[in-house]
């Protein structure tokens, strides 16, 4: 045991060097693969983590998210790469995990409590005859009363800004004199590169031992998927009974309390069919066919996906309340299944307005990444109806509903990360200019690999002429000649930014970008 913690201490010192090496002053790119590579590989090792089907699928997946890092290098890329991360880790420490987010809940929880394990695991650490155990008893005496001290001495410096000012100097004459003694033992390294190589050092220990107790673990393994009758205890009261009936005097009754909330579910999804079904019928006879815009077409249409969006997540939430207990099993409620099945199919029915809207959106201004945002979010409503009406017609719990959409979000995630979205819209939105109100003030705001694109269709970088929209925005630019300029000047940043990059953040992109200008290192 002993052995195989000096050896994992051993990794997590190497861990911290190639976090320096490969993250100090660079892009993320190449570097997060390689670094995936080595947690991987140290997990892959460490005899305390199973080997299972499940660990196995989400190291794979993640992967494949730092394979997508290199191959399109985004922002959604890098927010796929982190959270497969979290996921993979969650799902590998704590295996009896069955939720997405529990299990990036959990990662975030063992990396942030990375000190405290820290210190567990170096007790465990013997060099001959030597262990440290003896002296880091004297550590956890000082580590919280360090950390109440920290805490409260922010807390002083911004209500006092004498205080401030002494804290200031204070802590600067620690970082002098530290920096004085890193450069006199060792002229190249800087204090904070050191920084840099213990946040390097503190994340790879988080990320390949388990310091966490199993207490999220064994709380989720309580929940279950399929929903149960449970008969209250008439002389236990919860505390949230109490509160309701010192509010409702006598109106909740054991009597009367299933009934009335059954009735209070058909009186709430009658009246709500009744309004759905009204503006389903304005959008169906004014949106869906021979639709002409007028007015404020973009203010309309944006705030209108927007509040439709937000109406359908609040609809799902009503099913899930009305259905979440005994209400499932209680024997009149036929009526109430068809209305909530009625109001679902409404509810889709909207979801189709948001389509339409977003695509008129689309033909008259092009394609951004709001728009195909509003196309996702649509997508993620109807799997989460469908979802919502399984759980209605066979009885699922709200647990249920976070384990299969947790993993259906993470598997689009990477999906989505597939695609080059900055490629697809600027090349898109040129194919369509003589349609489109096109806005190269947006086509120029784009990451660096639409260079190649912009500068291929150098010509139609000029301003809109589209004007049969009774109103429409008006791109920023003054001049073509200003767009022709601001796109030189990208570029020359970009020749710039690559030549002085270093071979740790290359990525398909930029290196395409790199061939299309002639650049080579």
């Amino acid at each position: 045991m002993k052995n195989k913690s000096n050896l994992l201490l051993l990794f997590i010192f190497i861990g911290g060097l190639l976090f320096s090496l490969l993250f100090w002053n660079e892009r993320l790119a190449l570097n997060l693969f390689i670094y995936s590579i080595f947690i991987l590989a140290v997990n892959f090792w460490n005899p305390e983590i199973p080997k299972s089907p499940k660990f196995i699928t989400y190291a794979v997946a993640h992967l494949f998210a730092a394979i997508l890092v290199v191959i399109n290098n985004s922002d959604l890329t890098l927010v796929a790469y982190y959270f497969s991360l979290l996921i993979f880790i969650g799902f590998g420490h704590f295996q009896q995990l069955r939720t997405v987010f529990l299990a990036i809940i959990t990662a975030g929880i063992q990396i942030i409590t990375v000190p405290i394990g820290l210190v567990q695991r170096l007790s465990q650490v013997s060099i001959g005859g030597f262990n440290l155990k003896p002296a880091l008893k004297l550590i956890k005496y000082i580590i919280f009363p360090v950390f109440i001290v920290a805490v409260f001495t922010g807390i002083y410096s911004g209500a006092n800004q004498i205080f401030s000012h002494y804290t200031n100097n204070f802590f600067t004459g620690i970082e002098v004199f530290f920096t004085q003694i890193s450069n006199f033992l060792f002229k190249d390294l800087s204090l904070p590169r050191f920084m840099h190589f213990c946040l390097g050092f503190i994340l790879s220990a988080g990320l390949t031992i388990t310091f966490f107790s199993k207490a999220l673990e064994d709380m989720e393994g309580k929940c279950r998927e399929q929903l149960l009758r449970l008969r209250r205890n008439i002389k236990s009261k919860t505390l949230w009974y109490e509160i309701v009936h010192t509010f409702g005097a006598n109106l909740i009754t054991k009597n009367l309390a299933l009934k009335t909330e059954y009735i209070i579910a058909v009186i709430s999804f009658t009246a709500l069919n009744l309004l759905i079904l009204f503006l389903n019928l304005i959008d169906i006879t004014t949106l869906w066919f021979n639709y002409i815009p007028t007015g404020s077409f973009s203010a309309d249409l944006h705030q209108g996906t927007n509040a439709l969006i937000f109406s359908i997540m609040i609809a799902m939430a009503v099913i899930v309340y009305f259905f979440r207990a005994n209400l499932n099993f209680y024997s009149k409620s036929h009526l109430l299944r068809i209305l909530a099945y009625t109001w679902m199919i409404q509810n889709f029915i909207l979801i189709i307005s948001v389509f339409i809207k977003d695509g008129y959106y689309i033909d008259v201004y092009g394609l951004t990444h709001k728009r195909i945002g509003v196309l996702v979010f649509a997508i993620l409503c109807i799997i989460g109806l469908i979802t919502v009406y399984i759980k209605v017609a066979k009885q699922k719990t709200f647990f249920y509903l976070l384990k299969v959409n947790g993993s259906i979000w993470f598997i689009l995630l990477l999906t989505f990360s597939t695609i080059n979205w900055d490629v697809f819209i600027v090349k898109y939105n040129f194919a369509h200019k003589d349609s489109i109100t096109f806005d190269p003030d947006y086509q120029l705001s784009l990451s660096d690999k639409t260079l190649p694109t912009l500068d291929k269709n150098r010509k139609s970088l000029t301003l809109s002429i589209i004007n049969n929209l009774p109103e429409y925005e008006i791109p920023k630019p003054s001049s073509n000649d200003e767009l022709q300029g601001r796109l030189d000047t990208r570029i020359e940043y970009f020749k710039e930014r690559y030549n002085e990059g270093n071979w740790v953040s290359w990525n398909l992109p930029d290196w395409n970008a790199a061939q299309y200008f002639g650049l080579s290192k």
